[in-house]
């Protein structure tokens, strides 16, 4: 049975366990930020304002709490992975042109390019500092190694795009890199800040990885399901920007070769609204959404699976809640 029939575990109940972890990682983030340049301490605090789900510090301090005691060195994990993250988002708007950005004007939008491109550029060195200046050098290694291959899968993604040939197995190496391999970096460093047993890092990074692929589905099955999509994104962007994600490309090989041609047309050629309509009944009707609520479910066990020698906590217990949150989310 699918864990997308399960009741939706909330975000505020997962943090529970760290609350007060949480707390002190908001102000290690704001003092990590913090530069002599106004500008930048400008730019820096409006983009404190925009508060996200912090999702990516929660599995590192979850991950750091279910190995041991968090510590000065979790923070500064679960701070590199923020600031990092924060400046992909940062050029990612850059990228796609975008205006806005969690219900407030993008960098782009307020400053305009150039000082957005710098100020991303200027967050990653802060992150690369942090490990360096506290010698953190596995934590710089395994988020360095995230950031090459969100690239690669970025591009990967934008070549398969523009070639309409994307088969199951490129899609999921697409997705492994461009959002598994963040994840798994937050749960593999958080883990290693509190322990040095190398089997419990490789079951967090395995679980970060499972978990991440498992997120990386369903917000692309969210793209067919007539609602928005947890970053943002109006329904069927994915099919407008060419991309071909795991609900099309199965939809793709079960259908009758006439159909499949035809929704490959509709999709090379920019779909409207109607076409839009078309093609997602043609996804349900030719089974790509079951396939994928199947295929997000079984990553979602196989992070479950990864827990399963961890004693009871209730860090453990946030964790397997976070499989639940992400495979039961509509929105």
């Amino acid at each position: 049975m699918s864990l997308l029939l399960h009741t939706s575990t909330s975000l505020d109940e997962l943090r529970k366990p760290i609350e007060l972890e949480l707390e002190e990682f908001d102000k290690f983030f704001k003092v990590s930020m913090r530069s002599n340049v106004g500008l930048i301490d400008l730019i820096a605090r409006y983009i404190i304002r925009q508060k996200g789900k912090k999702v990516r510090p929660l599995l590192v301090l979850l991950s750091a709490k279910l190995c041991g005691d968090v510590n000065s060195s979790s923070y500064r994990a679960a701070t590199l992975v923020e600031i990092l993250h924060t400046a992909t988002l940062v050029h990612d708007d850059v990228v796609d042109d975008a205006d806005t950005r969690r219900g407030l004007a993008s960098i782009n939008a307020v400053w305009k390019n150039k000082v957005a491109v710098l100020m991303g550029d200027y967050l990653l060195s802060r992150g690369l500092l942090l490990s360096l200046e506290h010698k953190d050098y596995f934590f710089l290694h395994s988020t360095s190694n995230a950031v090459k291959r969100m690239s690669e899968g970025e591009l990967l993604q934008i070549q398969k795009s523009r070639q309409l040939d994307n088969d199951e197995t490129t899609y999921l190496q697409i997705i492994s890199d461009k959002t598994a391999s963040l994840f798994s970096t937050c749960t593999e460093i958080g883990a290693a800040s509190t322990t040095e047993d190398r089997e419990r890092r490789d079951l967090m990074r395995e679980y970060g990885h499972n978990v991440g692929m498992a997120f990386q589905i369903q917000d692309d099955l969210l793209d067919y399901l007539g609602r928005k999509s947890i970053i943002g994104k109006p329904t069927g962007i994915d099919i407008k920007e060419k991309k071909l994600t795991l609900p099309l490309i199965y939809a793709l090989q079960q259908a009758p070769q006439r159909d499949s041609r035809q929704a490959l047309r509709l999709v090379k050629n920019g779909a409207k609204q109607k076409d839009l309509r078309w093609l997602v009944e043609f996804v349900r009707q030719n089974g790509g959404i079951e396939y994928s609520v199947k295929k997000a479910s079984q990553f979602g066990q196989h992070a479950i699976q990864n827990l399963t020698t961890f004693d009871e906590s209730p860090a453990k217990s946030a964790l397997t809640g976070f499989v639940e949150f992400v495979l039961s989310r509509t929105s």
